[in-house]
């Protein structure tokens, strides 16, 4: 069966489901595999339990006519969703970037709800799956959509503009992160840039940071739509504060908007000024902009502050790389509190500059004075033995049972696969 055929069936059977434990009625199931699982498997489970199609690429799973056999069930998968997005033909917003991706994602998408029905990524569904998934969630009610694009390798960015389209750009910034992947910061930055590569070839327009050299450079020969500090950007603005919680200001036609955010953290001056250039843009009334803005709260320990009976916890433990983690500790380390303790766990996926990398943020550590320092992690295990870091996680939570940090003020940062939510539960 074509792609085609099955675009006709998907538009009477509109909810896609790749999980056989979660099967709407009339669903589509599309059996993927990964490296511990064969969806094929559970086609026919997915079919009982009310899916009125499942989408397979291994006969020997074949049940009725209820059953589509493709040669791949992902390639599928993604050209249905780059079929249905051509299909409704509406403006996108492609983001992506080292650092703030998401929380931009979540203000661009607050600030355009005010005045448009806005489809965007969910969570961190930003990959060769999720963002198909997302496409699919499209309808024709819709006015806007913001996709977030995620890439640990050459070429992922390609991969997911050419399925997405978008008429519009924003990388955030570029930073080392992946290096397993990606191989140097070179890397990364030519991979990010193949959004902006798209975007100059179908006459797109990006947004772009006014202060970025490196962006601005990439991103020649497009149309540019300015954010940043300078007043000749078409968004300027600037900190008022940042105590814990970043106060920012914004010009528009000279008036100036003052907004208090739920954000810690002067190195998201960024992330809320893309969202006031995009609001801009696209004739968002600016009251709207900074109210949506005001009224955003990071989740999913993002940069989230929060106090217990015995500390205030800034858990910022989603993701870490060398250019976050330092941003981060220079933050915490200007903040007017006291006392302050840092707990650290690794930066995954560095590659061979791990350890280098690592002890580039011992050194900013040593250099901070903090009044307590908890690392952990194998890399920070190599490198930092000036303070004493546990092997892994387990091991630091031990230690906290026995001698709770009581009083402090506490930055949390990790990579997510790092588990350092389980540190903040003791704190």
């Amino acid at each position: 069966m074509n792609i085609i055929d099955i675009y006709q069936l998907f538009l009477h059977h509109q909810q896609v489901t790749t999980d056989s434990r979660n099967c709407p009625k009339d669903s589509m199931f599309f059996a993927l595999k990964g490296e511990r699982f064969d969806g094929n498997k559970f086609a026919e489970k997915a079919l009982e339990a009310g899916c009125a199609y499942a989408i397979i690429d291994d006969p020997t799973y074949y049940k009725d006519e209820r059953t589509i056999v493709v040669d791949n069930v992902l390639t599928t998968l993604q050209q249905l969703a780059h079929h249905h997005r051509k299909a409704l033909g509406l403006p996108i917003i492609g983001i992506t970037g080292t650092n703030g991706k998401t929380t931009t994602k979540e203000l661009v998408a607050a600030v355009l709800s005010t005045k448009y029905n806005v489809l965007y990524t969910e969570g961190n569904l930003n990959n060769q799956i999720g963002v198909p998934l997302t496409l699919l969630r499209l309808n024709p009610d819709h006015e806007l959509a913001v996709i977030e694009m995620g890439a640990s390798h050459p070429g992922d960015i390609k991969e997911l503009v050419d399925l997405v389209h978008p008429n519009y750009g924003l990388i955030t910034n570029v930073g080392c992160a992946h290096l397993a992947g990606f191989g140097s910061y070179e890397g990364v930055l030519h991979t990010k840039g193949e959004l902006y590569d798209f975007l100059r070839r179908t006459k797109g327009k990006v947004f772009v940071q006014a202060e970025n050299q490196a962006l601005l450079t990439l991103a020649k020969g497009i149309e540019q739509i300015t954010y940043g500090n300078q007043d000749t950007a078409f968004a300027s603005g600037h900190v008022v504060s940042c105590d814990p919680f970043l106060t920012f200001d914004w010009k528009q036609q000279g008036k100036i908007h003052t907004v208090e955010t739920h954000l810690i953290g002067s190195y998201n001056l960024d992330n809320v000024l893309a969202a006031v250039a995009i609001g801009r843009y696209l004739k968002v009334p600016a009251e709207r902009i900074s109210r949506a803005i005001a009224a955003y709260e990071p989740t999913n320990n993002r940069s989230q502050l929060k106090r217990t009976a015995t500390n205030e916890l800034i858990i910022d433990a989603y993701n870490a790389n060398p250019s976050s983690m330092k941003v981060a500790i220079a933050n915490f380390q200007q903040l007017p509190m006291s006392p302050k303790a840092v707990i650290l766990g690794d930066m995954r996926e560095l590659g061979e500059t791990s350890d280098a990398l690592h002890a580039e943020v011992v050194e900013q550590v040593k250099a901070a004075g903090f009044d307590k320092v908890l690392l952990c992690g194998q890399h920070f295990s190599n490198v930092g033995q000036a303070f004493a870091p546990y092997a892994n996680t387990e091991a630091l939570v031990a230690a906290l049972k026995e001698q709770p940090l009581k009083g402090y003020h506490i930055l949390i940062k990790g990579s997510h696969s790092m588990g350092l939510e389980k540190v903040a539960e003791l704190l």
